[in-house]
């Protein structure tokens, strides 16, 4: 069945308009093969948008994002608009702003090595074996980042704060990805010392108990979590934390890819609208030079079709399709070894793009 949908895409800054082309000419192929029609709208966010209108997030951005059905986000920020105040850069004052006024408090950040790039990974062959892959769902909106903050000469405070609801509808978002993947849910927090974890890990297990019993649930303390996925990482498949612990333990487990430049995540609202990004950032030190991995990007792209519109042939396809690009030894500057064919960023999605339409 055709789908009409429409997508804002928000390129950012740095390497963003390059990945982001590769991402559109693999839409572009998934419109045509599959009979899609997608409505593509590109606005400025960022530094970008700094320099052009004087603010990271126009209000002309938002409104095409609010009357899109996704958001395709690149990257923002860079050596350019450090100086700025904190709450005018273009990562504090555009990506932000997002979250919260969509209210995109689910982030999944898939992280995993295929067997093409198996050897590539830093953890020891041994480790990796063929290949391994973990979701991890990380809650977005809350957390010590969000609490009350304090500070004087002599002291500083940041709240560490959940409530009821903000754990319930994480927790459910996990407990359906582990029901659609290997039904296993591993739950990541400080409860031997927190009473805010003691408290997440009590509603975790009474969402479980009640509504998702077929589902096996463990614990790890999140210290003990992020050496289990060095070690073990074979074990895991969908793993839930809040966001201070999920921000550590995602950017952990995307690097044990061997690049950040691999990996896509999602940060999704109750109603399935999403944003989906790359988790490698602007990359400034490369820019315009045809050395960035679009693979994140497209990955992301993957991401947007299976999880807010429900192509998940489609997504598979494309998916597909990198590994057999991998497989065939093609790789950008950041996954390249000794014996693989060196190329660039327009090349690797040109490459993507044979392998979909083949």
């Amino acid at each position: 069945m055709s789908l009409q949908k429409k997508i804002a895409l928000l390129p950012g800054d740095g390497i963003g308009n390059e990945v982001m082309d590769e991402a559109v000419k693999v839409l572009r192929v998934i419109e045509k093969k599959y009979g899609h029609s997608f409505d593509l709208v590109t606005k400025l966010v960022g530094g970008a948008a700094i320099d052009e209108v004087g603010e990271p997030l126009p209000a002309e951005t938002l409104t095409a994002c609010e009357e899109s059905d996704a958001i395709l986000f690149g990257g923002v920020g860079g050596p350019k608009w450090d100086n700025l105040p904190p709450a005018q850069r273009p990562e504090v004052g555009a990506l932000l702003p997002l979250r919260k006024h969509f209210s995109l408090f689910a982030n999944l950040r898939p992280a995993g090595v295929t067997p093409a790039l198996a050897s590539f990974s830093p953890l020891k062959k041994e480790i990796v074996g063929d290949g391994f892959g973990y979701l991890v769902v990380r809650e977005l909106t809350g957390d010590v980042y969000f609490g009350e903050k304090k500070s004087g000469d002599d002291f500083g405070s940041d709240l560490m704060i959940y409530h009821r609801h903000e754990v319930e509808r994480i927790a459910r978002v996990a407990f359906e990805q582990a029901r659609s993947r290997k039904k296993k849910l591993l739950n990541v927090d400080k409860s031997n010392v927190l009473a805010t974890s003691q408290f997440w890990r009590k509603i975790v297990c009474e969402i479980h108990e009640k509504e998702f019993s077929d589902i096996t649930l463990d614990h790890l303390y999140i210290d003990n979590a992020t050496m289990q996925v060095l070690t073990r990482p074979q074990d895991f498949d969908v793993i839930l934390t809040g966001n201070l612990f999920g921000d550590i333990l995602s950017d952990e487990s995307a690097q044990l890819s061997g690049s950040i430049g691999m990996q896509a995540s999602a940060s999704l609202n109750a109603d399935g609208f999403g944003l989906y990004e790359p988790m490698g950032g602007s990359a400034p030190d490369i820019a315009g030079k045809n050395l960035a991995n679009p693979i994140a990007q497209i990955r992301s792209l993957s991401m947007l079709l299976k999880i807010s519109f429900g192509l998940s042939e489609e997504s598979a396809a494309i998916e597909a399709a990198i590994d057999r690009v991998l497989q065939k030894k093609i790789r950008t500057g950041d996954i390249w070894e000794e014996g693989c064919e060196r190329v660039g960023t327009k090349e690797m999605g040109l490459a993507i793009i044979q392998e979909l339409e083949s």
